[in-house]
C-alpha cells in the first residue's frame, strides 16, 4: 500500500513543478490591454431640478397682517404666511392668511399683554407626533415620504405644529406636507412669558416632552409631573392622549426639547428640536416656530439690537438600522419590540448626518448662511446627534458668545474656526463679516461642515452629510443657489449617485479616466497553468508508480 507520506511527497512534487514552471510561462504570456471603461453620460442621470420652482414672491420682504417678514434669498424659502401666523398667532391673523397655511386654528395661540409692554405674554403651542417614511400595507413606497437627500428616505419621527388637512401634499402625492419634516421645529418664546406646550400624541407609541435647559417647575399647578421623565415625573403619554406642559422661563438662551421615553431610540428617530428663550423687550412679537430651522425671518427685538441676521443650525445623526425598523410592519407591537428590545445602540454605526433635517446637496436649498460684508450675524448651533461634532467654517473665524444657554464672560469670548459640541450641547456664535483677514477673508462661497470626515458623507458617499456654505449675496443666483466655480452639481441631485452608481468625478472627467471598468470577463491565460498542472501530475504519478513497482518486487512469492 502507498503510505500517507508517499502521497504527500507526490503532492509536494506536483506543486513544486507548478511553482517552478509557472513564472516562466507567465513571463512568456503576450501583453493584454486593460479592459475599456464603460461609457457614461450625465444625460443618463435621473436628476432632480437643483432648485425646485417656488413662488418668487416668497423670497421678497413683505408685510402680512402688520408683520414685516424679512426677505429670504434661499432656493426654498419659508412660506411668508406661516411666518406671520407664527409671529402674531394663528388666533390673531386674518382668515386669508390662515388659509395660505395648513396650520390648525389653535396651533399657536397668543393671549393677553399682562405687563402692558406691547406684546403677548401668554403663549400656547400645540404639537403633534408624526412619522415619516413609515410602512403602509397599501403601497411599497414609504409614506408620507420625506427625503434627506436624493432617493434617501430613512424612517423618522418628529414633533410637528398642529395642522389641518392631509399629511401628504395632496391626494396624488406621497410626499409629506411642509410641516412634517425634520428637525422638530425650533420653538421661540420670550423670557418671563407664561408658556404652555400641549403634546397631542397622534402616534402609535408612548411619548413625552422634556424641556432641556429651560427653566421649568418639576410639577405644574395641578401637581402633575412637568419634567417629561417617565421614571420620575409622569407616566408616558399614550396614543390618543394629550398633556400640557407649563413654564415661565426666567433666563434667556438656546435650549432643546425632546422626548424622554426610551430616549436612546426616540431622540435618534428625530424627536428633538431647538427651543430658544428670547430676552425680554417691549413690543417683542416673537416668531414662535421656525419650521426646518435655518433663517429666522422675524428676529426678536433683542437680536436686532446687535445682529443683522439670525440662523438656527441643528445637527443630527441617523442610524439606518434603527430608522428602518418602522418599515417592517404597521403593527405597533412589532415596532415597539424591534426598536426598544431588538435594537442595540451600542453595536450600531451612524449612517446619515443632517443639518436642519437634510443632507448635502439639499442643504444648499434651505440651510445656506447668506451674508453681506460688514454684518453681524447670529448663529444658534445645537448638536442633536449621538456623537461629538466639530464644525469648521472656511474663510471665517467666529466668536462663541454663549454655551448651553448661558452667556459667556465677554472677556473670555473665544474666536476660532472649529466649534466642538458634544451631544445635546449648544453654542451661540457671532459671525462678523468685516473683511479684515481674521473675521472674514473676503466675499465668496465658503464651506461650513463637521470636520469629522464620515459626517461629510451620506451612508459613506461623499459629498453628503450636514455640509453647507457661508455665501455672500454677490455669489448667489436669483434663485438662491451659490454661483460655484467647481464641479457640476447635477450628479449630486440624482438618486443614482447615492446608490453608488455614478463615478464620482463624472462631471469633469472628459477622458473617462476614472470611469467604471467594463464588466465583461477578462481572457485568462489558462494554458500555461494547465501545462504546469499536468507536468506536476505526471511527476507525481511517476513517483507513485516507482513506489508500486518496488512494493510488488519485495513481496514473497507464493509456495
Amino acid at each position: 500500500m502507498i503510505s500517507i507520506r508517499q502521497a504527500f511527497l507526490a503532492m509536494v512534487i506536483g506543486l513544486g513543478s507548478v511553482a517552478f514552471l509557472l513564472p516562466s510561462m507567465v513571463q512568456s504570456a503576450p501583453y493584454q490591454r486593460p479592459p475599456e471603461a464603460e461609457s457614461f453620460s450625465l444625460a443618463e442621470l435621473d436628476s432632480e431640478p437643483i432648485c425646485p420652482e417656488v413662488d418668487p414672491v416668497w423670497r421678497e420682504r413683505q408685510v402680512i397682517d402688520g408683520i414685516a417678514v424679512e426677505a429670504s434669498p434661499l432656493c426654498s424659502p419659508d412660506n411668508p404666511a406661516d411666518i406671520a401666523a407664527f409671529v402674531k398667532g394663528t388666533n390673531n391673523v386674518s382668515h386669508d392668511t390662515i388659509m395660505e397655511t395648513q396650520l390648525s386654528m389653535d396651533a399657536v395661540i397668543k393671549g393677553k399683554d399682562r405687563d402692558g409692554d406691547g406684546d403677548p405674554d401668554v403663549i400656547h403651542v400645540r404639537l403633534e407626533v408624526a412619522e415619516l417614511n413609515g410602512f403602509s400595507p397599501d403601497t411599497p413606497e414609504p409614506i408620507p415620504a420625506y427625503s434627506i437627500a436624493p432617493g434617501v428616505q430613512p424612517g423618522l419621527w418628529v414633533f410637528a405644529p398642529k395642522t389641518r388637512g392631509m399629511s401628504t401634499l395632496n391626494f396624488e402625492s406621497m410626499q409629506a406636507n411642509y410641516y412634517l419634516r425634520a428637525p422638530s421645529p425650533a420653538i421661540r418664546v420670550e423670557q418671563g412669558d407664561t408658556i404652555k406646550v400641549t403634546l397631542e400624541n397622534t402616534h402609535y407609541l408612548p411619548h413625552t416632552i422634556h424641556f432641556h435647559g429651560i427653566d421649568h417647575p418639576f410639577l405644574d399647578e395641578k401637581g402633575e409631573g412637568n419634567d417629561g421623565v417617565p421614571q420620575t415625573s409622569e407616566l408616558p403619554l399614550m396614543p390618543g392622549e394629550s398633556r400640557t406642559y407649563e413654564m415661565t422661563p426666567r433666563h434667556a438662551g438656546t435650549m432643546l426639547y425632546h422626548c424622554h421615553v426610551q430616549p436612546h431610540a426616540h431622540i435618534g428617530m428625530g424627536l428633538i428640536g431647538m427651543m430658544v428663550v428670547e430676552e425680554n423687550r417691549p413690543n417683542n412679537w416673537v416668531q414662535t416656530l421656525n419650521v426646518g430651522g435655518g433663517q429666522v425671518r422675524y428676529p426678536s427685538v433683542a437680536v436686532k439690537e446687535t445682529y443683522d441676521r439670525e440662523y438656527d443650525l441643528l445637527y443630527q445623526s441617523v442610524d439606518q438600522s434603527l430608522a428602518d425598523k418602522i418599515k417592517i410592519a404597521n403593527d405597533a407591537r412589532l415596532i415597539a419590540q424591534a426598536i426598544n428590545r431588538d435594537y442595540n445602540i451600542t453595536q450600531e454605526p451612524t449612517n446619515y448626518f443632517l443639518l436642519n433635517g437634510r443632507s448635502y446637496p439639499y442643504t444648499l436649498r434651505e440651510s445656506l448662511v447668506v451674508v453681506e460684508p460688514n454684518e453681524q450675524v447670529k448663529l444658534r448651533m445645537a448638536n442633536a446627534g449621538q456623537d461629538p461634532i466639530y464644525v469648521h467654517s472656511h474663510g471665517h473665524k467666529m466668536t462663541i458668545t454663549d454655551y448651553d444657554g448661558a452667556p459667556h464672560n465677554p472677556e473670555a469670548w473665544i474666536t476660532r474656526d472649529v466649534y466642538s459640541l458634544g451631544p445635546a450641547q449648544r453654542i451661540d456664535l457671532a459671525l462678523n463679516t468685516t473683511i479684515d483677514g481674521l473675521h472674514s477673508y473676503g466675499e465668496g462661497i465658503w464651506l461650513m461642515h463637521d470636520h469629522t470626515e464620515r459626517a461629510v458623507t451620506t451612508d459613506g458617499i461623499n459629498p453628503g452629510g450636514g455640509v453647507t456654505n457661508i455665501v455672500y449675496e454677490s455669489f448667489l443666483s436669483e434663485k438662491g443657489l451659490p454661483l460655484a466655480k467647481g464641479v457640476d452639481l447635477k450628479p449630486y441631485f440624482s438618486k443614482q449617485f447615492y446608490q453608488r452608481e455614478v463615478p464620482v468625478w463624472a462631471s469633469f472627467d472628459q477622458e473617462n479616466l476614472f470611469g467604471d471598468v467594463n464588466k465583461a470577463p477578462a481572457q485568462l491565460q489558462i494554458q500555461p497553468v494547465l501545462v504546469s498542472f499536468g507536468v506536476g501530475l505526471l511527476l507525481g504519478g511517476l513517483v507513485i508508480g516507482v513506489r508500486l513497482i518496488r512494493t510488488f518486487r519485495r513481496r514473497p512469492k507464493e509456495v
